[in-house]
């Protein structure tokens, strides 16, 4: 006689799958809002104002030059003044893009980091993979499009990515900070695949803050694992 067959793994529903992967990142952000409100993230609302005051100055004859020489950067200018710049670059939206999808992923991106893991932190590493997508483009023509992360000559006057390197890179870390493995590799492959379809400077700069995402994580980790074994040991652990 045979044996009836047996249920499908509970482990393996969507719906386990997806409280497993998105569950704690859930958690922190609704908590967030529940206890502050609309103070939960006055820094990405705050962003996404700025992005849209120099979207609208820059489509403006008065202002395009303006926004320009306070917040473009180009692998042509020179590095004190590329910089200089790279701070405020965060929020020039590119002229050739729409902008309300620029504004939407700061303010979910943004947003969800700063309830997360704190303003500071998003700004730190929102500016981290900014400027190694800044320094790549430098390097990158300087080693000519020979190599594979080369770049041609011709890409040191284009504008580099604004907001979009570092709405990639802080995706990227806060998706490790909670254990969204899925969505973490799913944005990482996505930007490879970007790279591999247009293979423009943009793309090789979204890998580029990538790729300072990912160290930051391995350091955060590091700091994490020493300030453990520190507290085993009786002293005061280390905080990252």
């Amino acid at each position: 006689m045979s044996s009836p067959a047996s249920p499908p793994a509970a482990g393996r529903s969507p719906a386990r799958l997806a409280r497993a992967e998105w569950g704690p990142l859930y958690a922190a952000v609704r908590n967030g809002i529940a206890e502050r409100r609309w103070r939960a993230a006055p820094m990405a609302l705050g962003a996404v104002c700025l992005t849209a005051l120099l979207q609208f100055t820059q489509n403006q004859p008065w202002g395009y030059q303006f926004v320009q020489n306070i917040g473009s950067v180009r692998a042509e200018d020179p590095l004190w003044l590329a910089l200089l710049r790279t701070p405020l670059s965060l929020f020039v939206p590119a002229l050739d893009l729409p902008v309300w999808g620029a504004l939407a992923q700061m303010l979910l991106v943004f947003g969800i980091a700063e309830i997360c893991i704190g303003w500071w932190r998003t700004l730190v590493i929102g500016y981290a993979a900014t400027l190694a997508g800044t320094l790549y483009a430098r390097v990158g023509i300087e080693w000519g499009p020979g190599g594979p992360l080369g770049l041609p000559a011709s890409d040191a006057q284009v504008v580099d990515t604004g907001p979009s390197a570092a709405v990639v890179g802080l995706a990227v870390y806060v998706c490790w900070r909670y254990r969204a493995w899925f969505t973490a590799g799913l944005v990482i492959v996505l930007m490879v695949v970007e790279v591999i379809v247009k293979n423009n400077l943009a793309g090789r700069e979204h890998l580029a803050a990538i790729a300072a995402a990912l160290v930051l994580c391995a350091c955060s980790a590091m700091l994490q694992r020493r300030g453990r074994a520190s507290s085993g040991s009786g002293l005061p652990p280390i905080q990252s």
